[in-house]
């Protein structure tokens, strides 16, 4: 059975961290690896959670995390991202995302639109462009990538998981803005994760290279499931705990692990 890409999505909110991450991404046989621009501007702060002799915690809430977000000034964006493209040697995705789409950009439109042509210049093998981005500044971005390099036209909501019908028609009627679409939706429950793998299963014969995912209880099963679903790509990380199952999140030994006990390896 095929297997589909894997992806690792790097952490760290400085280059060198991301850079680090990177190795720990490629020990772990990451077919490529995703470089969330928008997190060098974020500052997590971690707050020891006082527990009392009543608490049943253990040690999954130790801590609080406060985000801290830089200005847009404060990043030197040009040395950064020659930083981190210069220390990793797997095929590579820039991705940028603002606010409003899940991310961490503190800047207006027009100034994500300035980082992603200076990431693009650096002729990484991918880079995510939303669906929903402005057409004409779509075309302002695209009209600079170079053959090297490749699109992915992501789908994020922030809204239910749509019926599987719904979400097979967002996937084919965005498959002309990019070589591959991502669609990410939130899960509340596993009836959610059941409506993205059947929707995976339904697009599984076609055409069209994608990639499906949720973010939440369910998420992690059209990951988990991704080599009998035919899919482009999976989405891991190297961060482990057992918050990412909540999260429908998996890192990525786990996910290879999934898969030989199944039967995909």
């Amino acid at each position: 059975m095929k297997h589909p890409l894997v992806c690792i999505t790097l952490r760290g909110e400085t280059a060198e961290q991301v850079s680090r991450d990177a190795l720990s991404a490629k020990d772990l046989g990451a077919d490529l690896v995703e470089v969330r621009i928008d997190m060098l501007w974020l500052r997590e702060e971690r707050v020891p959670i006082e527990k009392g002799n009543d608490d049943n915690y253990g040690d999954r809430n130790e801590f609080s995390i406060t985000q801290n977000f830089l200005d847009f000034e404060d990043v030197d964006i040009k040395t950064d991202l020659e930083t981190i493209s210069a220390s990793i040697d797997v095929p590579l995705i820039f991705t940028c995302r603002s606010k409003d789409q899940g991310g961490f950009f503190p800047g207006d439109e027009s100034q994500r639109t300035e980082v992603l042509k200076e990431a693009i210049s650096l002729n990484p093998q991918w880079v995510d462009l939303e669906v929903s981005i402005n057409p004409g500044i779509r075309e302002e971005i695209t009209s600079i990538i170079g053959k090297e390099t490749k699109i992915i036209a992501s789908i994020h909501s922030n809204e239910k998981t749509p019926p599987p019908s719904e979400i097979v028609q967002d996937v084919l009627d965005n498959q002309e803005l990019g070589d591959i679409v991502k669609a990410c939706y939130i899960t509340k429950n596993r009836t959610d994760g059941l409506r993205i793998f059947e929707a995976a299963w339904e697009l599984k014969d076609s055409d069209t290279d994608s990639t499906l995912m949720g973010l939440g209880p369910g998420g992690d099963w059209s990951r988990i499931h991704a080599p009998l679903l035919g899919q482009f790509m999976v989405y891991s990380t190297t961060e482990s705990g057992w918050h990412l199952a909540q999260q429908g999140r998996i890192n990525a030994s786990d996910l290879k692990t999934a898969w030989g006990l199944l039967g995909y390896a």
